[in-house]
């Protein structure tokens, strides 16, 4: 491992020089002090601070994802992850991010600098600068819901397939055939296995696959409008949407075509956010245990800091029925 001594001799400067710049003194520049770490990162320099054991500190990073009140889908993830690190006498900090902070800064060299020991993302997408720098990472990182093949690096999050698994066989014993997927966003590792699990389960129930019948949007209720009346128009009985607030545009479209739930055409949702108990009709939907994901990619970031490479940690996913579904119309 490099030591200051080792990254003073490689730049040409004084190891006063370069402890000022690790540590954050004001009487260099700004440009001499991120020369400074980024040098040690290239060199695999970790401080002292960031090595003493009970000393931790670790951060939340977080893109496109709500997470400030108990109705959104970061919440309780943010609970879960805090509830373990404070048994573990570890300092969190939860970051918001944005283009600008992703850009200016290397994540390595950011971690440094503010003295992290390692990071748990959440929200960011495979296009994500910061999701390409981890290809080369020395920090200890977990993902949710997104992979990295860097021994440093983890993904944690539900088992997808076997999530919506339950929801087709679900609706298929209810003897819908037509089943519509109202997916998220394109550049989402989630999204991608969310369309992957749907055609196997289709495949595994002997249901035909209608392409009219699949279509991406975001993970917004808006998008509800833009695909409903397709589905509708080529048959669909049944619509399996990849989160609870896509599912809760559609059952306000639906309305709004007077189309009813469940008698005409049955809707299930994917997470279980307190809105799916709200609705009306209340929502059959896979439940995924938020607080347990981040309690989990606590566990995880810890055994990547002790050196314990660990690839993927997935939680079983819960069907919860409600009142969306129910028998296909004759």
């Amino acid at each position: 491992m490099a030591t200051i001594k080792d990254i003073a001799k490689k730049l040409g400067i004084s190891i006063s020089t370069v402890s000022k710049g690790l540590n954050g003194a004001g009487d260099i520049s700004e440009e001499m002090r991120q020369m400074v770490l980024d040098t040690a990162v290239e060199m695999g320099y970790a401080s002292k601070r960031i090595q003493k054991l009970g000393k931790r500190k670790v951060c939340i990073l977080i893109e496109n994802m709500e997470y400030e009140n108990i109705d959104q889908f970061g919440y309780e993830i943010v609970v879960g992850f805090k509830l373990s690190a404070v048994r573990r006498h570890c300092e969190v900090s939860v970051i918001p991010t944005n283009l600008n902070m992703l850009t200016q800064e290397k994540y390595d060299t950011f971690m440094l600098k503010n003295g992290f020991c390692g990071a748990f993302l959440l929200g960011f997408a495979l296009h994500d600068d910061y999701i390409r720098q981890l290809d080369k990472t020395n920090v200890a990182t977990v993902l949710l819901d997104n992979y990295n093949p860097n021994r440093h690096v983890g993904y944690v999050g539900t088992d997808g397939y076997n999530g919506i698994d339950m929801a087709i066989k679900h609706l298929y014993d209810y003897g819908h055939k037509k089943i519509a997927l109202l997916n998220g966003s394109k550049n989402s590792m989630v999204t991608n296995d969310r369309r992957l699990a749907f055609l196997q389960a289709m495949d595994r129930y002997s249901l035909k696959v209608d392409p009219n019948l699949i279509a991406n949007g975001y993970y917004v209720a808006d998008c509800a409008k833009d695909h409903v009346g397709t589905f509708l128009s080529n048959g669909a009985t049944a619509i399996v949407c990849a989160s609870d607030l896509i599912a809760s545009g559609v059952i306000n479209e639906l309305k709004r075509l007077g189309v009813q739930v469940p008698k005409d055409v049955s809707v299930t949702g994917f997470d279980d956010l307190p809105i799916a108990r709200h609705l009306s009709p209340t929502l059959t939907t896979i439940r995924q245990d938020r607080v347990a994901l981040g309690k989990s990619a606590f566990i995880m970031l810890e055994e990547l800091i002790g050196g314990v490479s660990i690839s993927k940690l997935l939680l079983k996913p819960e069907l919860i029925i409600r009142d969306s579904t129910g028998p296909c119309p004759e």
